[in-house]
């Protein structure tokens, strides 16, 4: 597969082809290491069947697995920017609430300290 027909591939077909290139390349060395290995333990085509069975599945479960499963990791532009914004409103929302409630502690405060102060100059509590 050449330079230019990977530019139109999808990013999942593109890891698929990736990972099937891999993984056949890596079977290939394979059956260059067991046949002659076959030969001389006598243990026939079992080892190089095994690798070739195993790269086939390999193969199927890569080419079958759900799209969902390998939605590439990144954002898009748009998508980012709608989360920017998100996080931007939040981060008002939480501001405000914290000034609101800085504000009544600091009413409440001084609702306490002064009705602390009227009891204290009261005739009542002198006597």
């Amino acid at each position: 597969m050449g330079k230019r027909s990977r530019q139109y591939l999808e990013p999942s077909q593109d890891i698929k082809v990736t990972a099937t290139t891999k993984i056949w390349g890596l079977t290939v060395i394979m059956l260059a290491i067991c046949i002659p290995l076959s030969k001389v333990t006598r243990s026939g085509p079992i080892i190089p069947l095994a690798a070739l069975l195993g790269a086939t599945a390999s193969t199927l479960a890569i080419w079958r697995s759900d799209e969902k499963k390998l939605k590439p990791p990144y954002l898009s532009g748009q998508e980012t920017k709608l989360l920017e914004q998100r996080i931007a409103n939040l981060e008002t929302i939480v501001s405000r609430d914290d000034f609101y409630l800085h504000q009544k502690i600091q009413r409440l405060e001084s609702d306490v300290t002064a009705d602390v102060r009227n009891q204290v100059t009261t005739p009542e509590n002198k006597a």
